[in-house]
This record gives C-alpha cells, sequence and structure tokens, in this order.
C-alpha cells in the first residue's frame, strides 16, 4: 500500500503560497491508517527510547496509538496555556506565524530517552521546540518519525544537521 495516495493535497490553505498537506484522507481510512501505525512501530524498533511524545493536535493521533502497542508512556506537548500544571514552555517560528509549545514539568525525568512523532515536517521550527522542551526537561531526544516529510523545506536536514535521528514515512515537495 502507498500510503502517499492517501495524502490530500490543499493549496493557499491556510494562506496563500502554501500548499497543505492533508493527513484526514489518510486517518479516515482504516487500512492506510493500521498501515501507518505499524510502519511507525516498525520504525520505532530501531529506536532504544522511554517515552513517547507527540506535538499537539495531529501528532497525537498517531503517536498515542503507537504508544498503546509499544506499551510506552504517552507526552503530550501542547499549544501554550492547555495544561493545568506547572510548565515548560518554548517559543518558534512556523511557515506562516509564530507560537509556544508546553509541557508538564513532571511528565520528562532526567535522561529518559524520548521519541518524538508527529504528522509532517516542513521547515522543523515546531520539531526543534518540541526537542528543546524535551532537554529542557533534561531529558534525550531518541528521535523523530514523522508520517510526512515536506523534503525541500530542509526541516529534517536541519535537524540531522543538529545530531537528531529523522525519519519519514512519506516524502513530498513542500511548494
Amino acid at each position: 500500500m502507498n500510503l502517499k495516495d492517501f495524502i490530500r493535497s490543499i493549496p493557499d490553505y491556510p494562506k496563500k503560497g502554501i500548499l497543505f498537506r492533508d493527513i484526514t484522507t489518510l486517518i479516515k481510512d482504516e487500512k492506510a491508517f493500521s498501515e501507518a501505525i505499524n510502519q511507525i512501530v516498525e520504525r520505532s524498533k530501531k529506536i532504544k527510547f522511554d517515552k513517547i511524545a507527540a506535538i499537539e493536535s495531529r501528532g497525537f493521533v498517531f503517536a498515542s496509538a503507537v504508544a498503546y502497542i509499544v506499551n510506552k508512556p504517552f507526552i503530550m506537548l501542547r499549544k501554550k496555556n492547555k495544561l493545568p500544571a506547572d510548565v515548560h514552555s518554548v517559543d518558534f517560528e512556523l511557515e506562516y506565524g509564530t507560537a509556544t509549545i508546553e509541557v508538564h514539568k513532571d511528565s520528562i525525568n532526567e535522561n529518559e530517552s524520548v521519541l518524538i512523532i508527529d504528522d509532517l515536517i516542513a521547515t522543523g521550527g515546531t520539531a526543534e521546540a518540541a526537542a528543546k522542551l524535551v532537554e529542557t526537561s533534561k531529558g534525550k531526544v531518541a528521535g523523530f518519525i514523522f508520517v510526512i516529510n515536506l523534503f525541500d523545506l530542509n526541516g529534517s536536514d536541519n535537524l540531522s544537521k543538529k545530531g537528531y535521528n529523522i525519519d519519514s514515512l512519506i516524502e513530498f515537495p513542500g511548494h
């Protein structure tokens, strides 16, 4: 099964000049969604990690299913002011603006290794912010697995140059 066939492309969303890669068409198909989860699980077996983290909100869809299958704790990296306890925060640049993500301070213990899963990597700003949250919590980033890599936007290359292990299921150009 070619997972790429289940991704819808929407031009000029959320603003002009952005070609949005929509994963809702993949997750609404039970066979394609199952295949994506199975592929992430298989790739995760090559990585030593203690916990799985995901970036709000589409990353939650994939990471929570993987965490359940591999029997690892799941950590939510959320938008600002969505977590009720004490948090670490990181501000970052997006392709189309700025944002803040947070994690509960008690989610990651010192020296725990965290696998970060997200639906898509473009410029890498969100992923880099997620790595900073893990590291601010004194954890270590075991690696990243993305469903989609927009390879020509260089996010995965930038993370690789910083020493992070990067993997993705599907590659698309970003434009």
